[in-house]
């Protein structure tokens, strides 16, 4: 009988451990994006919600669309430590204005990641994104290779003062000083989107007309506004080389077409990783992360969780690539 009861208590206690662990709260983490506009940040949101951790239930996330405003993103922050969130996955609009909070987020004992695009301080737990300095060299050499070392080119860059913009400038002035004879005729920003691109570049192509010999966008969107005013102009681009960044799936299409190149910034890695490094600093990971970022770049060092900054290679995109890369997006 004592047995049979034992047996009873254990069942019982067993049940109530369950129970407890179904009904406790999900660690609570947001994700404050600097905009959902362009098709990049929305592959960085989505790959989040496929996260295993999310998946399971056992990480609630979410997504807060900054439109690419400094002020919207310092109120979703008021909101996020107000109502007590776990954690802060951060891509800021700008690098400046993020700082106050970030320290607001950490002095209320909130730890904030940064992913994709960089905050100027050393209050973030850690950065999980590219070098985007060596972007800017890659799309740089990319159009000077094609045009050569007198060609005429043209810079499109992201939002002024937001990080991505600068150290893809400062890539590109790397470049451009090594071939002091390639000269830039315009540059001004087009604020990531493809359709402020178009009407830069029909501006361009008026003002220059016959001049242009390349196209260096330090995204893909206004790689694609700058490719469809050439097209609407009647020009042709096999005398006008463009290239971008991001890889997202218009340029892929784009470079099976052999309209431009680009490199692939890996949005899900960039995520995901994030998540993980979140997890690993609120003492929630086990000693293997749960995302596959760390064994797709075995290179990238996981180091537990406690590394400063992790940087997420580039892919070059090419015709020996680019189907895969299409097929992946469409899964």
């Amino acid at each position: 009988m004592n047995k049979l009861l034992a047996g009873f208590a254990f069942s019982a206690l067993a049940a109530a451990t369950s129970t407890a662990a179904l009904a406790a709260d999900p660690i609570r983490i947001g994700a404050a994006t600097y905009g959902l506009q362009g098709e990049f940040m929305q592959l960085w949101s989505n790959a989040l919600q496929d996260h295993p951790a999310v998946k399971s239930g056992d990480v609630e996330i979410t997504v807060f669309d900054g439109r690419y405003d400094a002020l919207v993103q310092s109120g979703q922050f008021d909101s996020m430590i107000t109502r007590q969130y776990d954690a802060i996955l951060f891509v800021p609009i700008d690098a400046n204005a993020c700082v106050g909070p970030v320290i607001q987020a950490t002095t209320a004992g909130i730890p904030v990641i940064g992913s994709n695009t960089r905050c100027n301080t050393d209050q973030l737990a850690a950065f999980v994104g590219s070098d985007d300095v060596l972007a800017g060299q890659m799309v740089a050499e990319e159009v000077i290779d094609k045009v050569g070392d007198t060609g005429k080119v043209v810079v499109i860059e992201g939002p002024i003062g937001q990080s991505a913009q600068i150290d893809r400038g400062k890539g590109i002035d790397n470049v451009l000083a090594e071939h002091p004879n390639v000269e830039v005729l315009e540059r001004r920003t087009a604020n990531w989107s493809r359709a402020e691109s178009l009407s830069l570049m029909e501006n361009w192509l008026t003002a220059h007309r016959g001049e242009i010999d390349g196209v260096i966008a330090q995204n893909d969107e206004m790689a694609i506004g700058a490719i469809q005013a050439i097209q609407a102009s009647g020009l042709s681009l096999d005398d006008i080389s463009v290239a971008g960044v991001d890889g997202i799936t218009d340029a892929l299409k784009a470079v099976q077409q052999g309209q431009m190149a680009t490199i692939l910034q890996d949005a899900t890695a960039q995520a995901q990783g994030a998540l993980d490094v979140a997890l690993a600093k609120l003492g929630k990971a086990d000693e293997l992360p749960q995302s596959d970022t760390w064994t797709r770049y075995p290179d990238l060092a996981w180091n537990d969780g406690e590394s400063d900054t992790y940087n997420i290679p580039w892919t070059v995109v090419s015709n020996d690539n680019v189907e895969s890369l299409l097929a992946q997006r469409q899964q």
